[in-house]
């Protein structure tokens, strides 16, 4: 039997957060589990509809523009487009509070705590784009534009799934997942940024800097005008959408200018985790959900599923996100461990991981996002994404399911075998006296 007594002098990983850490992990996970639903009931609806007599319905709800003027702005956008441009903006402006918060007083603060889901996240995106791009390059064609596609992991929908099926996980791997989450949409931020951007515009984006530095101004100085910020940000949105750069990255920009720390007039609460609390609703139970709906119908009626089966691009993306995402997350763990001697924590075991690296496969919102970015929305290789992100998703999610019911049923008679008291503060004890 492995003996998993701590040795001091090794460094541990999936180790236990602060108690402020975790109940802020505990609200996160409430919201997204709700989000999590609705995000699949979008995409369900979508799936049905654009597989039904009525698909013609869908379709062109989805094309319809409702503001055709806005052409001289770049903004005679179709419903999807504005979901995915627009809508989308919203959810990224989360992700952005969320990076500050934990850059610079979550997990992130700290490089030794940061080094495994920044390795993790790394591993997880190189390893499927590597293998999408082996397999397209072995079959030409312009499948290649695609090689982001299977990099991201669905924040929303992965820690939907964990709250439903994990009740009972340690808490250092919902730590863990929802910071690797994180760390992953930084980086697909970045790529969307530099590999996705056609057409690019300088005098746009430095205007965009105008808007984004008062927003910044107001926000520093506790000044949180509805009437004030929000066309501020609506400005910098249009004019970082007229340059050519995915509208979303104003979202990141302007959630990065939001202070994190309490102010000394004796805030409960700084103002990026007030404003995450307002917005993260808005953006989990309906910005992401709208999204899905008009980037999941994906019709199979007529289709050739033998010719969509064997596409190269459906191949890649689905070897990406199952295979890929849980080999490059668990061997980067690995790897990071067996080069630093570092030990996981003694509540934690490798097959939790392997769970965990498995539900990062769920590439669902930022996957068809690039998708459509790559091949254009509504091309034949539009829907083969569509359809290998979908298949790819629900394989991992099922795969994690698999492992994690069965490592939360023993999590689960541990605890029930030993009751964890509370002291009369609410802090359980094991936060207040743990080492390390």
């Amino acid at each position: 039997m492995t003996d998993r007594t701590p040795r001091p002098d090794r460094p541990r990983i999936f180790s236990r957060t602060s108690w402020p850490e975790a109940r802020f992990l505990a609200d996160v996970l409430r919201t997204e589990t709700v989000g999590g639903g609705l995000l699949l009931l979008g995409a369900v609806i979508a799936l049905v509809w654009a597989n039904s007599p009525w698909e013609a319905s869908y379709t062109a709800l989805g094309k319809w523009v409702p503001w055709a003027g806005g052409e001289a702005l770049h903004l005679d956008l179709s419903l999807a487009k504005w979901s995915g441009d627009g809508l989308l903006a919203i959810f990224f402006f989360v992700v952005g509070l969320e990076l500050k918060r934990e850059f610079v007083a979550g997990e992130l603060r700290d490089p030794r705590r940061a080094a495994l889901p920044v390795v993790a996240a790394l591993g997880g995106m190189a390893l499927p784009a590597l293998i999408y791009v082996g397999v397209n390059l072995a079959a030409g064609g312009d499948g290649l534009r695609g090689w982001a596609i299977p990099t991201a992991t669905d924040i929303a929908f992965a820690l939907a799934v964990l709250a439903v099926i994990g009740c009972y996980l340690p808490q250092g791997l919902r730590a863990f997942l929802l910071t690797l989450a994180v760390v992953d949409d930084l980086f697909a931020i970045t790529i969307i940024a530099i590999f996705y951007t056609d057409d690019f515009s300088p005098l746009p984006l430095l205007g965009a800097l105008v808007p984004i530095a008062l927003f910044a101004l107001l926000v520093q100085r506790r000044r949180t005008w509805w009437w004030a910020l929000i066309p501020l940000a609506v400005l910098a949105w249009t004019l970082v959408h007229a340059s050519g750069v995915h509208a979303t990255v104003a979202g990141v920009l302007l959630g990065f200018t939001v202070p994190v720390l309490r102010s000394r007039d004796g805030d409960t609460h700084g103002l990026a985790e007030h404003l995450e609390h307002r917005w993260r609703p808005i953006s989990a139970g309906f910005a992401v959900p709208v999204f899905a709906f008009f980037a999941a119908g994906v019709s199979l009626r007529g289709a050739d599923l033998g010719a969509v089966v064997t596409d190269p691009i459906v191949i890649g993306i689905v070897a990406g996100l199952v295979i890929g995402k849980a080999v490059g997350i668990f061997g980067s763990t690995f790897l990071l461990a067996r080069f630093t001697r570092a030990e996981l924590d003694q509540d934690i075991t490798w097959s939790d991981l392997l769970g965990v690296a498995l539900l990062a496969g769920i590439g669902f919102t930022v996957s068809l996002l690039i998708g459509e970015l790559a091949f254009g929305t509504g091309t034949a290789a539009d829907g083969n994404v569509k359809a290998a992100v979908l298949s790819g998703s629900l394989i991992s999610a099922l795969l994690a399911t698999v492992v994690l019911v069965r490592r939360n049923a023993a999590y689960r008679r541990i605890a029930q075998a030993e009751q964890v008291d509370a002291n009369r503060d609410g802090v359980p004890d094991v936060y207040q006296h743990r080492k390390g």
